[in-house]
C-alpha cells in the first residue's frame, strides 16, 4: 500500500507524526473531564405545582388539566405522564429524542408563563425543571449535633455552602433537612372583632407596607442620583409596627393584634446521619468537569471548615463520589496492567522483536483513540474506558497479522525494507477489510435510540477510535519499525514458542481439517446442530434489561399507611436505623423521614414531602456483588411483615431511570373501576413466583375532612365562600403573603396564622376558626359549615392525559426479570377487562422497546456495508457468504458461556453479540484471503485451503488470544454492567476460532470461488 511504503520511505516524516500524536494523547488523558457516568441530558421536563391543602381531584382539575391542554399543543411531543397527589402536581413533558434540549426547555417555560394567570392564584409555587445529569449530587455532607439549634446547624451550613459555591466547576449547593425561618403572625380574634377589623384588611395592610417601588432618578447639576421609597421591611420590628387601622380616635398597630416573631415552619422533613440529627449539605457539579479535580479543590475546603466549628457540631462526609471514581480508575488502571500483561504473554510466539513492535502499537492506537474521544466531546467514564479496555485486545490484531506477514516474507529471502513494504502491501487490503468490517459492526450500538444509546454511546466510540487508529498505526509505524527492528536471520519454524504452536496445529488442526474436508456434509450438520441447540438454550439463559449496580450503596424506603403523621412515620424509622447498626459492612446512612433522600444517583429522582414515607440512603464498605446482595437480602427478611408499614430494601440499577423493573399500566377513566382492576392486578403480581414489593397505590383510599359550607346562611351574613375558604387554611396552616429580608439577605415567608396549641393542629382548631363579615364582625365557622369525613383516592395519574394506574414490581434475588414479567403478561392477557380499558406492559418491557426501537434503519445500513465491503475485497458472492457463515459459530459460545456463568442475555450482553460479529468476520476474512492468494497463486484446491488454514492459524489465533488476554480483567472484575460483555465475547472468539477453522474451510470447499491463477505459488 502506498501509505506504508511512503512510511517506510520517509521514516523521519513518520516519527515526527506519531510524536505528536503521543503528545496529543498525553494532553487528552491529562484534560480530559472525569466521571462515574457519561453525562446523560435527555429533552425530558418536569413541571411541579404545589398548592398545599388541595385534594387530588381539585389538583386535577384546576391545574393537571389546563396545564397539560397548554403543553400538548406543542410539537414534538412524546408523552406527558402526569401525577397529583394531594397538594401537588408533577408532570413529565417527554419529547422525542434528539430535539433540541435548550429550546423545547424555553418552549415549556414561555407555555406556562402563559397560563399561569388562569390558574388558582394562591398557588404555592409553579416551576419547570430539566432532568439533567449535572443535578446528581456528587457529595452528601452532613453537619450534626443533638443540642444545636437549627438555625446554628443552617448558619454553619450556610458558612459552608458559601465556601463551596466559589468552587469553578461546582454547580449548585443546598442545604437539607432543617425547617425553614418564617414571620409568623398569630392573630388574636378576639382584639381584632374588638376593634372591628375584618381579616383582609390585615392582609391589605401587609402586602402595601411590604413593597419596594423604585423612585427613579433626578438630575442636581451635574450629578444624578436615585431616588430610594420607604422600601420593603427591614426587620421584624417595622412588621410589628404595621398600622392596621387608623381613626380619628386611634391607630391600631399590628402588635396590638397579633404576636409577632420570627419562628421555624412546622416541622415536616427530618433528617438524621447514623442515627443522629443533622443537616445535610448536597454539592452537584457542571457537565464535563473532572470530578477527581473538583474533588481536590473542595478537601481543603472541607477540612479547614470542620476545624472551625463550634464544640456541640460534628462533620461526617459521608457521601462522597469522587472516591468511588478513583477507586474505579484505579481498578481500570490495574485491569490495563493485567491486560497488557496477558496480551504480551499471546505474542511470545512472534519473539522479543515482532512482540515489541506489536506492542508499541498499543499506547499509540491508545493515544489516538484518547484524543478522538476528547475532540467528539466523550468523557473519561467507566464505560468509555471499559470500550479502551475491549480495544485493547483488538488494536494489536492488525499489527500481528501485518509484523506475522513480514516475517514470512523475511523467511523467504527478502530483505526488511522490501519484506515490510511488500508484505504490508499484501496484507493490507484484507487488514482494511477487516478494521472497517469491525466498525460497522459496532455502529448499531453507537445509533441506539433514547437513554440507552446516550447512556452506553461512549462504550462503542471508544472502540471505533481505537480500532481507526490501529489500522492507521498497523499500516504505517508498524512497517517502519519492522523494517529496523525484526531480525535478518530468523528460524524458519519460528522461536520455541511458535515451534509449540505449529506442533500443536500440525498434531491435531491438520489431521482435524483434513478430515472434515473428507466429510464436509457431516462437518456441517454437526456445527449447524450445535447452533440449533444454542439458540434452543437462550430461553433457558433469559433476558433483562440493565443489571444491577455494584456500587457500595443502597436504600431502604418506608411507608406507613396513608395519612400517617410524620411522627408515627420515624418511629418506623427508628427501628430500621436499629437494624442497620447491626451490620459491621455498612459504614454510614442518612435518614430521611417525610421526604426522599437529596438526588444521589442518575436514574433515581428524590420524592417530595409526604409525611407517611422516610428513605434512607446506606453506604457500606466495598463488597463483592455477592455480598452486597446477600446483606440486602438478609435485611429484606428482617423488615419483611414490619407491622403497619412496608419497608423496602432496594439496591440501584444500572440505565434509563425505570418506574420498577415490572410495571403494569391499566388505562381508564372512572377511579373506582380502576382501582378494582389494580386489585385484580396485585393479585396476579402476588401469585407469581419471584416477585417481590408489590406497590399498589390505590391499595388504600385516602380519608379527608370535608368543610361544608352552608352558602345560603354566608349569603344572608355577607360573607363570600372565598373569605370562608381562605379562614380555614389561616386557621390550619396559615397564609404567605410576603416575604421578609433579614439583615444576611436571607428571604423569610410571612405566615399570618390563627394561635394554635401543639407543633400541628388538631380537629379542635377548627372551634377557634372565626370568619370575619365586611363590617368585621366575627362568626364562628361552625355556624357557616360543618365538618364532615370522605374517602377520596390517593393519587390520580395521567398519561397523555389518560387516566391511568400503574401497579408495579421488583424481582427477587435470584429470579429473571424477563421470565417473571413473561408469566405476568401472560394472566393479562387472559384479565377480561371492561369497554374501554386496557392494559399495557411498562418498566423494563417498555424500556426495552425504546432501547432497540429504531435500530431497522442502521441495522440494515450495517448489513449492506459489511456485505459492500466483502464484495468489493473479494469480488464474488461466494467469497462473502463463506466469510459471514463464522457468525452464527459465535453464537453458540456466547450463549453457552453465559449459561455457564449463571449471567442473562441482557442489554450488555446483546452489545457484546453485536460487536462479536465483527470481530468474527475479521479472523474469517484472514482465512478466506488467503486461501484465494494461493490459489491465484496455481495452488490446489484442497492444498490451498489446507495450507491457508495452517499458515492462518497462527495469526489467528494469536489476535483471538489477544483479544481474550484484554477482556480478562473486565471478567475478574465481575462488574454487573461489563462482565456479561466480556464474557459474551470471550466466549464467542473461543467457539468462532475453533469452529471457524473447519465450517469456514469445508463451506470454500463446497463453494469455491472462481479466481484467475496469476503467478506460481510463494511459499
Amino acid at each position: 500500500m502506498k501509505i506504508s511504503e511512503f512510511s517506510v520511505k520517509n521514516y523521519q516524516f513518520t516519527i515526527i507524526i506519531f510524536v505528536m500524536v503521543m503528545a496529543l494523547g498525553i494532553s487528552s488523558l491529562l484534560t480530559m473531564p472525569r466521571g462515574e457516568d457519561p453525562p446523560f441530558n435527555a429533552p425530558y421536563f418536569v413541571v411541579i405545582a404545589v398548592y398545599p391543602g388541595t385534594s387530588p381531584n381539585d389538583m386535577e382539575e384546576l391545574v393537571a388539566d389546563p396545564i397539560e391542554e397548554k403543553l400538548n399543543e406543542l410539537t414534538d411531543i412524546k408523552r406527558i405522564r402526569t401525577e397529583i397527589d394531594d397538594g401537588l402536581m408533577i408532570a413529565q413533558i417527554d419529547f422525542t429524542w434528539g430535539s433540541d434540549i435548550d429550546g423545547k426547555y424555553n418552549e415549556v417555560v414561555r407555555e406556562i408563563n402563559n397560563i399561569r394567570s388562569s390558574l388558582p392564584a394562591d398557588l404555592l409555587s409553579l416551576e419547570v425543571k430539566k432532568l439533567t445529569s449535572s443535578d446528581v449530587n456528587t457529595k452528601q455532607v452532613a453537619l450534626i449535633s443533638e443540642n444545636a439549634s437549627y438555625k446554628s446547624l443552617y448558619d454553619e451550613a450556610d458558612r459552608l455552602k458559601t465556601a463551596l459555591e466559589k468552587v469553578q466547576g461546582v454547580k449548585n449547593v443546598d442545604i437539607h433537612g432543617y425547617p425553614e425561618q418564617q414571620v409568623r403572625i398569630s392573630l388574636n380574634l378576639e382584639k381584632m372583632a374588638q376593634n372591628k377589623i375584618p381579616l383582609f384588611r390585615v392582609m391589605a395592610a401587609i402586602k402595601n407596607e411590604n413593597v419596594n417601588i423604585p423612585g427613579g432618578s433626578i438630575d442636581m447639576g451635574s450629578k444624578k442620583f436615585n431616588v430610594k421609597t420607604s422600601g420593603d421591611y427591614n426587620s421584624v420590628e417595622e412588621i410589628r409596627n404595621t398600622i392596621v387601622l387608623t381613626s380619628a380616635e386611634k391607630i391600631v398597630y399590628m402588635k396590638d393584634i397579633a404576636t409577632v416573631e420570627l419562628s421555624y415552619e412546622d416541622e415536616s422533613y427530618l433528617a438524621r446521619f447514623n442515627g443522629k440529627r443533622a443537616v445535610f449539605v448536597t454539592v452537584s457539579e457542571k457537565d464535563r468537569t473532572n470530578i477527581l479535580a473538583i474533588n481536590k479543590e473542595i478537601t481543603p475546603i472541607m477540612q479547614e471548615f470542620k476545624t472551625t466549628l463550634p464544640a456541640n457540631i460534628d462533620f461526617d462526609e459521608g457521601f462522597n463520589q469522587a472516591e468511588d471514581v478513583s477507586k474505579r480508575l484505579s481498578g481500570f488502571a490495574r485491569d490495563f496492567g493485567i491486560a497488557i500483561f496477558l496480551v504480551l504473554l499471546t505474542l511470545l510466539p512472534l519473539g522479543w522483536r515482532a512482540s515489541v513492535i506489536v506492542m508499541i502499537s498499543i499506547p499509540l492506537s491508545l493515544s489516538i483513540g484518547l484524543a478522538m474521544l476528547n475532540f467528539f466531546g466523550y468523557t473519561i467514564n467507566q464505560l468509555s474506558i471499559v470500550g479502551l479496555v475491549v480495544a485493547l485486545g483488538l488494536l494489536v490484531d492488525d499489527s500481528i497479522v501485518v509484523v506475522e506477514n513480514i516475517e514470512r516474507f523475511l523467511r523467504n529471502g527478502y530483505s526488511r525494507k522490501d519484506a515490510a513494504i511488500q508484505a504490508t502491501k499484501q496484507i493490507g487490503l484484507a487488514v482494511v477489510g477487516c478494521t472497517a468490517t469491525l466498525i460497522f459492526a459496532f455502529l448499531p450500538i453507537v445509533f441506539l435510540p433514547e437513554g440507552s444509546g446516550d447512556f452506553i454511546r461512549s462504550l462503542p466510540i471508544a472502540v471505533i477510535s481505537t480500532v481507526l487508529a490501529s489500522l492507521f498505526v498497523s499500516l504505517t509505524i508498524i512497517p517502519f519499525l519492522s523494517s529496523l527492528l525484526l531480525s535478518r536471520t530468523h528460524n524458519p519454524e519460528g522461536n520455541m514458542f511458535m515451534r509449540g504452536l505449529k506442533k500443536i496445529i500440525s498434531g491435531s488442526y491438520r489431521q482435524l481439517l483434513h478430515r472434515a474436508l473428507a466429510y464436509p456434509y457431516v462437518t456441517l450438520f454437526i456445527a449447524f446442530g450445535i447452533f440449533v441447540l444454542s439458540i434452543a438454550l437462550i430461553p433457558v439463559v433469559g433476558f433483562s434489561l440493565f443489571p444491577k449496580s455494584e456500587k457500595p450503596m443502597f436504600m431502604v424506603n418506608v411507608e406507613t399507611p396513608l395519612g400517617t403523621n410524620l411522627y408515627a412515620t420515624d418511629s418506623v424509622a427508628l427501628f430500621v436505623e436499629h437494624e442497620l447498626r447491626q451490620h459491621p459492612q455498612i459504614t454510614s446512612f442518612f435518614t430521611n423521614v417525610g421526604k426522599g433522600n437529596p438526588r444521589i444517583y442518575y436514574n433515581i429522582a428524590p420524592k417530595n414531602e409526604s409525611s407517611n414515607y422516610a428513605q434512607f440512603f446506606i453506604r457500606t464498605k466495598h463488597l463483592s456483588m455477592t455480598e452486597l446482595e446477600e446483606m440486602i437480602d438478609s435485611l429484606r427478611m428482617k423488615f419483611h411483615g414490619y407491622p403497619n408499614a412496608k419497608i423496602e430494601v432496594k439496591q440501584f440499577e444500572q440505565g434509563p431511570p425505570v418506574e420498577a423493573p415490572i410495571a403494569m399500566r391499566i388505562f381508564g377513566e372512572n377511579l373506582d373501576t380502576l382501582r378494582a382492576l389494580a386489585f385484580k392486578v396485585e393479585d396476579i403480581m402476588k401469585q407469581t413466583e419471584g416477585t417481590i414489593y408489590i406497590t399498589n397505590p390505590l391499595l388504600s383510599q385516602k380519608t379527608d375532612l370535608q368543610i361544608a359550607i352552608n352558602k345560603d346562611k354566608a349569603g344572608l351574613l355577607g360573607i363570600p365562600v372565598a373569605e370562608i375558604d381562605r379562614t380555614v387554611r389561616l386557621g390550619i396552616t396559615g397564609l404567605n403573603i410576603g416575604t421578609y429580608r433579614d439583615e444576611k439577605g436571607d428571604e423569610h415567608q410571612i405566615n399570618v396564622v390563627l394561635p394554635k396549641e401543639g407543633k400541628h393542629p388538631s380537629i379542635d382548631q377548627f372551634d377557634k376558626v372565626y370568619v370575619s363579615s365586611v363590617a368585621g364582625n366575627l362568626i364562628p365557622l361552625r355556624q357557616l359549615a360543618t365538618i364532615e369525613m370522605n374517602t377520596s383516592v390517593p393519587t390520580i395519574k395521567h398519561y397523555n392525559k389518560n387516566r391511568y394506574i400503574t401497579v408495579t414490581s421488583y424481582v427477587k434475588t435470584g429470579y429473571n426479570t424477563g421470565e417473571v414479567t413473561n408469566q405476568i403478561i401472560d394472566q393479562m392477557d387472559a384479565l377480561n377487562l371492561p369497554a374501554g380499558y386496557s392494559y399495557q406492559a411498562a418498566g423494563e418491557v417498555e424500556s426495552s422497546q425504546e432501547s432497540f426501537a429504531g435500530l431497522g434503519t442502521i441495522i440494515i445500513i450495517t448489513i449492506f456495508g459489511i456485505l459492500g465491503i466483502l464484495l468489493l475485497e473479494f469480488g464474488t458472492f461466494k467469497s462473502t457468504f463463506i466469510v459471514l457463515s463464522v457468525i452464527p459459530l459465535g453464537v453458540i459460545g456466547a450463549v453457552f458461556t453465559l449459561l455457564l456463568v449463571g449471567k442473562t442475555l441482557s442489554f450488555v450482553a446483546v452489545v457484546g453479540l453485536i460487536a462479536l460479529i465483527g470481530i468474527e468476520v475479521k479472523n474469517s476474512i484472514l482465512l478466506v484471503d488467503f486461501t484465494n492468494y494461493l490459489r491465484e497463486r496455481g495452488v490446489e484446491l484442497n492444498k490451498a485451503i489446507e495450507q491457508a488454514g495452517e499458515t492462518r492459524f497462527v495469526p489467528i489465533i494469536l489476535t483471538t488470544l489477544t483479544a481474550i488476554g484484554g477482556l480478562t480483567p473486565l471478567v475478574l472484575e465481575d462488574a454487573p454492567l461489563y462482565a456479561p460483555l466480556a464474557w459474551v465475547l470471550i466466549g464467542g472468539l473461543i467457539s468462532s476460532t475453533l469452529l471457524t477453522r473447519l465450517v469456514t474451510p469445508v463451506l470454500y470447499k463446497l463453494l469455491a470461488p472462481k479466481v484467475e491463477v496469476v503467478d506460481e505459488v510463494e511459499d
